[in-house]
């Protein structure tokens, strides 16, 4: 049974960054749907919803210092017990790393419409501050999600489940911007003549940046990351992977995110309450059946992988 006067709160972002070099089609529509599901399937109420996007009738849009500035809202006012859920689509990237802890030297980011990248720090930090007994569950559908939150434990991923798929179908476009395309756009607002993202960053956001670029990396590897924290994410893909953004031609139907829309089809064909684990298995499972070559994985504690799709404990 459900905890009793706790509450689910949400924020949804979809970055579709029309009229750019990097516009996607499905990323508005995907927390549109996404909004539905969780008010007709899994009990939010609509005020306690938040929806940004960077659609041109947009009142707010996500930049990335109104994203966290909403999460930490979220975050702030939370409770023991409080369901609280961040669903992101757009893109996603990976920037150098000079962590000596850090796998591969590479950071995870998702990139808000005015490229103000957010962090695997970020998200680590936001984490951290959720009061013990709440859960803080992030889906991102985007490029390079896997990993997402720093030091999250994997619990489906490359290393716990071989690849299943192979590509059937033509990926409208991948919801990635890569590095040397993000450094060229900051560059060339900054004038400023670095390869160092952060310096770009911190010139044009200051401490609106990432604290992945105030913090150096020697602190960064001391950020802790707690044993049993109540951080979930579920990736659109593999940290090395892309996540697909499909524009179907003619009437067929709407422009979608390939893992949004698969974690859509698990919620609504089906009455039960999925485990966090359920759930990804079984999008994974529909987007091989679609023919995606991308593998959706879950970081979170072992109970937490066991424990009800955003479902109070």
């Amino acid at each position: 049974m459900e905890k009793t006067g706790s509450k689910k709160s949400a924020v949804l972002v979809g970055c579709n960054y029309a009229n750019t070099p990097n516009e996607l089609h499905g990323c508005i529509n995907d927390v549109l749907a996404m909004r539905q599901v969780l008010i007709d399937r899994l009990g939010f109420e609509p005020c306690n919803i938040q929806l940004l996007t960077d659609s041109p009738d947009s009142l707010v849009m996500p930049t990335g210092a109104k994203i966290k500035e909403v999460l930490n809202n979220m975050v702030d006012q939370a409770q023991p017990g409080d369901v609280l859920y961040f669903h992101y689509s757009g893109h996603g990237t990976r920037i150098p790393s000079n962590r000596r802890t850090h796998p591969f030297h590479l950071d995870e980011a998702i990139v808000p419409c005015d490229f103000n990248l957010i962090t695997d720090v970020d998200f680590r930090n936001l984490v951290n501050r959720v009061p013990k007994g709440a859960t803080f569950t992030i889906l991102s559908d985007s490029c390079h999600s896997g990993g997402l939150i720093d030091k999250e434990k994997e619990q489906i991923g490359p290393s716990s489940l071989p690849p299943t798929s192979t590509s059937t179908i033509n990926i409208t476009k991948s919801k990635t911007i890569p590095f040397e395309s993000i450094l060229h756009h900051l560059s060339s607002i900054t004038n400023i003549n670095t390869c160092d993202i952060g310096t770009h960053l911190l010139e044009l956001f200051g401490a609106a940046a990432s604290d992945r670029f105030s913090l150096p990396s020697h602190e960064q590897d001391l950020v802790p990351s707690l044993h049993e924290d109540d951080g979930i994410l579920l990736s659109g893909c593999q940290a090395n992977e892309a996540s697909a953004d499909m524009n179907p031609h003619g009437d067929e139907g709407k422009a979608y995110g390939a893992f949004s829309n698969a974690v859509q089809i698990v919620l609504k064909e089906n009455a039960n309450d999925f485990s966090n684990k359920e759930v990804v298995l079984m999008a994974r499972n529909v987007l091989q059946k679609q023919g995606f070559e991308q593998h959706p994985c879950l970081y979170c504690s072992d109970d937490h992988a066991n424990s009800k799709f955003l479902k109070q404990i």
